[in-house]
């Protein structure tokens, strides 16, 4: 196991660390002086740190790329607010020197409980071509092991092994909880739209040392994948409805709900528009939870900036238990700061269509 995670960079602030990481992205660049010098983002189970080596670069540049792991030495700092690492010496280490588990985070939550949870709601269907759909997809020998691994993105919300599952079972439990105070929903096709809208991160996402995109997952993007899955699968299923399969693809196709942030159509009825707001605010609720995990040892309530939701938080449990006073002038600092970065920094988005949200 790893002496020192990246979630325990505010306990070694101005240190110097050596711990093991695997390289989630490799970029060479050019100093003012024309030397290069390597920018690298490096990863562990906690979560991801943007390095620097400014020095003896020459020596290290074609000894590693992307993917591989590495053993750093060098300083925990603080950079417009952010921590990142100077990197003083790095090897690279042979999979025989690495415990894997240590580099890809996953979910708290008992996966065969989740996928039976899943399953429960399933039977629950009142109409039996969504619930032969559905139970097409998760008999899929293939699909079901992706499902029950995937993540639900690659850094905003449920960025985890077991994410995608882990958030749709969400999904579920809350859709269904909102159902009964809509009657004019239809809970069983609002169900199947949860259980489909980011069945393509399976294909989408890469996720065996660190969270990128395939290159299928570039060049497509998941909601034309999980077209095509549909597709193939309701040819398995003989006698569905077409105006059911037509509502079935809006469903996917929209669930971003903008054009701006992807959707090809907007939400255009009920199911549609609630499959949107439900799964944009079960991703920023988990935004924050994930947000005020990473820094729970910081003493104020207020958290760092948070690129995804373009605000710095304030943890409210935290602020009441103990009485926390901070003036509000203390949290805008970093707001401000932040907002100076954003032409560089912005929240992730989908790779093929510009402004999507994952």
């Amino acid at each position: 196991m790893k002496d020192f995670y990246i979630s325990e960079c505010i306990r070694h602030e101005n240190k110097i660390i050596t711990s093991n990481f695997v390289v989630v992205a490799k970029q060479i660049k050019p100093k003012k002086t024309g030397e290069p010098y390597l920018a690298l983002t490096l990863g562990d189970r906690s979560g991801q740190l943007e390095a620097k080596m400014w020095d003896n670069v020459e020596e290290v540049l074609t000894v590693f790329e992307q993917d591989d792991f590495l053993k750093i030495k060098g300083l925990v700092n603080k950079y417009k607010n952010r921590f990142q690492l100077t990197i003083h010496k790095l090897r690279k280490l042979g999979d025989s020197e690495i415990e894997f588990a240590d580099y890809l985070p996953k979910t708290t939550r008992d996966i065969d409980e989740l996928w039976q949870s899943l399953s429960d709601f399933v039977g629950s269907f009142q109409n039996p071509h969504l619930q032969t759909l559905v139970r097409a997809f998760m008999a899929d020998q293939e699909i079901a092991a992706a499902y029950r691994n995937a993540p639900a993105a690659k850094t905003l919300h449920h960025a985890y092994i077991g994410g995608l599952l882990d958030h749709v079972v969400s999904l579920f439990r809350s859709c269904d909880l909102i159902c009964r105070n809509y009657p004019q929903v239809n809970r069983d096709l609002l169900l199947t739209g949860v259980f489909l809208h980011d069945i393509g991160k399976i294909h989408e996402l890469a996720y065996n040392r660190s969270f990128s995109y395939t290159t299928r997952g570039q060049l497509l993007g998941h909601m034309v994948i999980e077209l095509e899955m549909l597709q193939a699968k309701l040819a398995l299923v003989p006698g569905f409805p077409n105006e059911l399969k037509t509502l079935l693809e809006h469903l996917i196709i929209s669930h971003h709900g903008e054009y701006e942030f992807g959707s090809p159509k907007l939400p255009m009825f009920p199911e549609a528009l609630m499959l949107h707001y439900m799964d944009d605010l079960d991703s920023k609720m988990e935004a924050m939870r994930a947000h005020f995990e990473r820094e729970a040892d910081l003493e104020s309530p207020w958290t760092s900036y948070n690129a995804s939701l373009g605000r710095p938080l304030l943890n409210s449990a935290k602020f009441l238990s103990t009485k926390a006073t901070a003036p509000l002038e203390n949290a805008s600092a970093p707001e401000a700061e932040a907002n100076a970065e954003s032409s560089t920094e912005s929240p992730e988005r989908a790779p093929t269509l510009p402004g999507v949200k994952s």
